[in-house]
């Protein structure tokens, strides 16, 4: 699931341009910014553009605890591979 402060009709035109995801988006609007603020991904004055939270990826396990984050620079693109990684490593430590 991607989550960001962006509205919802932004969230549709972003989908619409990229021609669809094969994941949900979900508008972390109101309370602004609550979602990134509890995950401690919204230092509203360290980016440029202010009140933008940061890219980051977590990963959470079946009991709800986060079992791995990364935070990327705003213009980096996570990497598939190591997240999809880090996902089989969870799923095997869980299967024991």
């Amino acid at each position: 699931m991607g989550v960001n402060t962006d509205s919802i009709p932004s969230h549709i035109a972003y989908q619409k341009q990229l021609g669809g995801l094969a994941y949900p988006l979900a508008s972390d609007r109101w309370p602004y910014a609550k979602a990134a603020s509890d995950y401690g991904v919204f230092p509203p004055t360290k980016h440029p553009v202010p009140f933008i939270n940061d890219r980051a990826v977590f990963i959470v396990d079946k009991d709800g605890k986060i079992a791995w984050l990364k935070i990327y620079e705003l213009r980096q693109l996570p990497d598939m591979g190591e997240i999809l990684g880090e996902v089989r490593k969870l799923g095997q430590r869980q299967k024991k």
